[in-house]
């Protein structure tokens, strides 16, 4: 009787220790129309369902999906045949759309509300039109920043009359879309070697961003500056960013709102097409346009050696680039990056070739292979004989004054021919840890993993996903989190996409 007790009890901790990491996968069926190369945007979970926009041949549609994934209905939206950008802006009882179009010469900007069945609520309204005074194929005019907890939207253009000077137009609206203040400034760009990047929102409503120079051949930053508007107030103010000699090749900036501090990141090497030597770290109090603290945080070698991979030492973090940063509640955070490049027979992509090549808009934009992660069916159609490879993620969690915590490696070895869609990873936040899910070949088949980091560092790797034996191929990197164990991720399965809701 003892004995039988015991097994029992064994058998209780076993069930009880494999629902601890247990997800339930579910899957939408297969609709008709949307193939592989659809355009889609997941929106989020809005009036209890889940939305996701489709586009296909300028046809444009709303699907509408429940708690169990199964198609609801398939909204048909009357949109211009040909969009130029589309942005959500979801909550819990209906979502935005804010799009922009461009009839003849003129480009205009409109916001839309959906409820949770996917339709609109009422006629969608113009923000504002521009006559670009030509007519071609794409003119991406307006942009859209969104603030941590949506209650600002931000909608705005920036115009070059004279390319020495930026003409910023900003429309600021609260959550109902109701309008705040709208604004134009002038900006100088003392040459064309000056850009503008890292557009943020706070939730206060101050527009912040960086204004960067880089050398004559592009490589690197010489001299920058973090550039802040105020809601209700028609100019900028600036904090100088200081290099101190050190080249950095680019930087990422993250608000804390809770603080009203900006820290910016960067990688840096001491000499041009150098090596990576650390990571450069700056925290701006934008509310007083002061500096906190500046750090040049040098890379151990024992850091070098875990993240390497096929590389030396010396050139570990040659190939990586920040994926992103989490703040976390003690004034510190964790910064997440990754190491990419592309290989072919004629030209190598690194981060010194062809990185920052500027190409045509209203402002300079300078390439980042993370500048976005919106799903491009066109990928597809890649000639250029590629090969993309997306290696290991690096961790570091830094305190409050800048200074390093812990680090740790999640080692990964992925490659795929003419298209990255299989590629990178998604981080889930479930509150007690980070969980990072991200394909792993195995017999040339595409497996999803799943690894999990908990607030001292410690690395698990955790079962595999369940439910993965149907013949979908998951893309991680266009998942989304739409609550707080749950996400969906977009797979494919034959030659369609359909969509994958993991609840941890």
């Amino acid at each position: 009787m003892r004995r039988l007790f015991q097994v029992q009890l064994w058998l209780l901790l076993f069930l009880m220790a494999s629902n601890a990491f247990a997800q339930k996968v579910t899957y939408t069926d297969p609709e008709r129309d949307d193939y592989k190369t659809t355009e889609f945007e997941i929106i989020g979970k809005v009036g209890g369902n889940l939305l996701v926009y489709k586009a296909n041949k300028g046809e444009y549609y709303m699907s509408v999906y429940d708690n169990d994934m199964r198609l609801v209905d398939r909204v048909p939206l009357e949109l211009p045949k040909k969009l130029v950008s589309v942005d959500f802006i979801a909550y819990h009882d209906k979502a935005y759309m804010v799009y922009q179009f461009q009839f003849k010469d003129v480009v205009y900007s409109y916001y839309a509300t959906f409820n949770g069945n996917g339709a609109f609520e009422n006629k969608p309204v113009m923000i504002d039109s521009t006559r670009i005074g030509y007519s071609t194929k794409y003119n991406n005019v307006y942009s859209v920043e969104v603030s941590e907890d949506k209650s600002k939207i931000l909608i705005y253009k920036i115009n070059q009359d004279d390319e020495r000077n930026n003409i910023f137009y900003t429309f600021l609206y609260n959550s109902d879309f109701w309008l705040i203040n709208n604004s134009r400034i002038s900006l100088q760009m003392e040459s064309k070697r000056h850009f503008l990047n890292n557009f943020n929102l706070s939730n206060d409503g101050d527009l912040v961003f960086t204004k960067l120079e880089r050398s004559s051949n592009k490589d690197y930053i010489t001299q920058g500056a973090l550039y802040l508007k105020r809601p209700a107030v028609d100019t900028f103010s600036l904090v100088p960013l200081e290099f101190h000699n050190r080249l950095l090749d680019d930087i990422r900036i993250k608000l804390n709102n809770a603080t009203r501090q900006a820290t910016i990141l960067g990688f840096f090497y001491k000499q041009k097409r150098g090596n990576v030597e650390g990571l450069y770290i700056t925290k701006i109090d934008y509310s007083k346009l002061t500096q906190q603290y500046e750090r040049f945080m040098v890379f151990s070698d024992d850091l070098k050696a875990n993240a390497k991979g096929d590389a030396s030492t010396k050139t570990a973090f040659n190939d990586f680039f920040i994926r992103k940063i989490i703040n976390t509640q003690d004034g510190g955070f964790l910064v997440t990056a990754e190491s990419y490049y592309t290989t072919n027979r004629y030209q190598p992509w690194n981060r010194w070739d062809y990185m920052y090549g500027g190409y045509g808009g209203f402002y300079p934009y300078y390439y980042s292979p993370y500048n976005s992660m919106y799903y491009n069916p066109y990928y597809w159609n890649d000639s250029q004989g590629n090969r993309y490879h997306y290696d290991n993620i690096a961790i570091l969690s830094i305190d409050g004054e800048g200074k390093p915590v812990w680090s740790n490696i999640i080692r990964k070895s992925q490659f795929d021919d003419n298209a990255d869609l299989y590629l990178s990873f998604m981080i889930v936040n479930v509150g007690s840890e980070l969980r990072f899910l991200f394909n792993d070949i195995q017999r040339r088949n595409f497996i999803v993993t799943d690894n999990s980091i908990s607030p001292d560092g410690k690395l698990n790797r955790l079962p595999l996903l369940r439910n993965q034996d149907k013949g979908f191929t998951w893309m991680p990197r266009y998942g989304k989190q739409i609550g707080a164990r749950t996400v969906v991720i977009p797979v494919v399965y034959r030659n369609y996409i359909c969509f994958a809701k993991i609840d941890f």
